[in-house]
């Protein structure tokens, strides 16, 4: 496990978590970090787009059952805990209820990266689990919030969904699919070098910013206290074991287990708080945000994706 912590990838977000504690004048400019959080999700979904385009679609539906539950299961386990738990307050319960529902594209690429690296086989459809966990547990977190409280204020949910599903994470993943699965690999082959080929560069730039980012966080720590802290480093692992049972259950590989168990781990910090913002906007940002992006961003990238594949790879060696 040592050894994929020099794997590049991490080196780079190690190195922008670095430059901003020790305060370095290190900056992406604001345009480039756009360009590849929006090339990230585009790549994400033209890969499984492609897969898609040659696989039938009956093969898909027990692994997309299983993640729309997960959706829901998620957030479900995690209000409790910080309502009656945590003592927090019904709209900052439910905010990170959904943020913790929900799912990280840029997680989600450093598995794939990982599992490639160790030359570990997935699903190729995995990009479809991804699109597929990140919108109900928003749902879910937005209904307990209005419905646990007492003035019942109404939701705007025409500005809602459009920022949910016209938001630039939702559509660019799904559209990516769509485009992928259309044009099919030969259609695909003339912009593959750009898609493909420098995925995992652009991915350590990214991070590379990323990291400075989180670090931007770390000084919210203690506003925030040691329970959210706490919750933000166990809850990624609850939610891994209901991602590995899920996967276990449908018969997905151990790769695409491992890939589930880490979208089911991850923490949302770009659809969640757009839609948090409109429908809960009494929730308090320095919560959900420190501890999605500030504590379990870092903490899956360096310590969990490793730790939920030799998890997985253990149960699946003990199943025989």
């Amino acid at each position: 496990m040592a050894d994929n912590l020099l794997d590049p990838v991490l080196l780079f977000f190690a190195l922008g978590m670095l430059a901003g504690v020790l305060r370095s004048d290190l900056r992406l400019p604001e345009a480039l970090y756009e360009t590849l959080s929006l090339y990230l999700l585009i790549a994400i979904g033209l890969k499984g787009g492609v897969e898609l385009h040659h696989r039938p679609l009956l093969e898909i539906l027990p692994p997309a059952t299983a993640t729309l539950l997960l959706g829901g299961l998620i957030p479900l386990t995690a209000y409790p805990i910080l309502r009656y738990l945590g003592r927090f307050s019904t709209a900052d319960s439910a905010a990170l209820a959904a943020h913790y529902g929900s799912v990280s594209a840029v997680t989600f690429a450093v598995v794939l990266a990982y599992l490639t690296t160790l030359e570990v086989a997935f699903e190729p459809y995995v990009p479809v689990l991804l699109v597929l966990l990140e919108v109900p547990a928003i749902g879910i977190g937005i209904a307990l919030a209005r419905l646990t409280e007492p003035s019942r204020r109404k939701v705007r949910w025409g500005p809602l969904v459009h920022e949910v599903f016209l938001g630039r994470s939702i559509y660019l993943l799904l559209g990516g699919l769509l485009v992928g699965w259309i044009s099919g690999p030969e259609r695909m082959a003339p912009i593959e070098p750009l898609f493909m080929d420098l995925f995992k560069g652009a991915l350590a730039l990214f991070l590379l910013e990323m990291g400075l980012v989180a670090s931007r966080r770390l000084g919210d720590l203690r506003r925030a206290g040691p329970f959210l802290v706490g919750f933000a480093l166990v809850m990624p692992f609850i939610s891994a074991t209901f991602g590995i049972a899920a996967g276990w259950a449908v018969g997905l590989s151990i790769g695409g287990t491992t890939v589930l168990a880490t979208l089911a781990a991850s923490a949302s910090y770009i659809a969640a708080p757009a839609a948090v913002r409109i429908a809960i906007p009494e929730a308090n940002p320095a919560f959900y945000l420190t501890a999605s992006l500030g504590v379990t961003f870092p903490f899956n990238i360096i310590v969990g994706i490793p730790v939920y594949y030799h998890l997985t790879a253990w149960i699946y060696h003990l199943g025989g």
